[in-house]
């Protein structure tokens, strides 16, 4: 039996055990917007299951219309002075949950956009539903890719149909996710946890000592290349958060209509 009662979980963040499976549930719905405080509790809980013999296999799953949407950027942002160097906190925290030993199933019940879509793509697995949405939707707004995923979407999906959701910032439903590879199961929505169980069951029957070292081997450098990548991400958005474009960027996602922008 998992022993979690020595995990410190805050309010927004739901840990359950089902035999050999943890299962964290974000919750700060409707959109589980992240901010640096619940990414490092969050990754702090991953390296809490790593240290759990009993936990074979994690599933993170989400409350709310949203799996999670990434930054909210309707809140004041610290700005960085171009041309600083890259160090940007929450994505330190981010590189901890790539060091996870343990194999995690997304179960993306809405849109995960963003840094949102970042988070997804830490995990081996993605379970969706039709009504889920994928968007890399940087570009959009104005600004570079962050969140690891410069390194993690080609990995999956390969480059032309990562660069064509970088460049475009367009949503891609449940069911092209699943064509394409970036989902690896669509279910009903309402089966959409089960079927996530489900997996994490499969892999937790197999010899734990072997899943995670097959694991490791398949994923060898990822975690420092992810951490490479964020310091490029972060130096490339300290720039692009000081452009027009990026205040046009936000301003018209706050007012729901396309942006304009003047390259400048």
């Amino acid at each position: 039996m998992m022993n979690l009662e020595a995990l410190l979980i805050p309010e927004d963040l739901l840990l359950s055990a089902q035999g050999h499976v943890a299962l964290i549930t974000l919750n700060r719905p409707p959109h589980n917007f992240f901010d640096l405080t619940w990414i490092r509790e969050l990754a702090s809980i991953f390296e809490g299951l790593d240290r759990e013999s009993d936990c074979r296999a994690i599933v993170l799953g989400a409350a709310g219309s949203s799996f999670c949407a990434g930054a909210d950027f309707s809140k004041p942002r610290t700005q960085t002075p171009a041309g600083a160097p890259a160090s940007n906190p929450l994505y330190d925290e981010a590189v901890r949950l790539f060091r996870c030993k343990k194999p995690v199933i997304a179960a993306v019940q809405g849109p995960a956009v963003g840094g949102g879509l970042g988070l997804a793509m830490m995990a081996d697995f993605r379970v969706a539903c039709p009504e889920a949405r994928f968007s890399a939707n940087f570009n959009r707004l104005g600004f570079h890719p962050g969140f690891g995923l410069s390194v993690t979407l080609p990995r999956t999906i390969g480059i032309q149909k990562a660069s064509q959701m970088f460049y475009s910032g367009r949503r891609v439903q449940g069911e092209e996710a699943f064509a394409m590879g970036l989902a690896d199961r669509l279910v009903a929505k309402e089966k959409l946890l089960d079927a996530a169980l489900e997996m994490a069951h499969e892999i937790a029957a197999s010899a734990p000592i072997a899943v995670q070292s097959t694991r490791a081997t398949l994923r060898a450098g990822l975690a420092d290349a992810v951490r490479e990548a964020t310091n490029h991400e972060g130096m490339e958005q300290s720039r692009h958060y000081l452009t027009e474009d990026f205040k046009e960027g936000v301003k018209a996602m706050a007012e729901r209509r396309s942006p304009v922008f003047q390259g400048r």
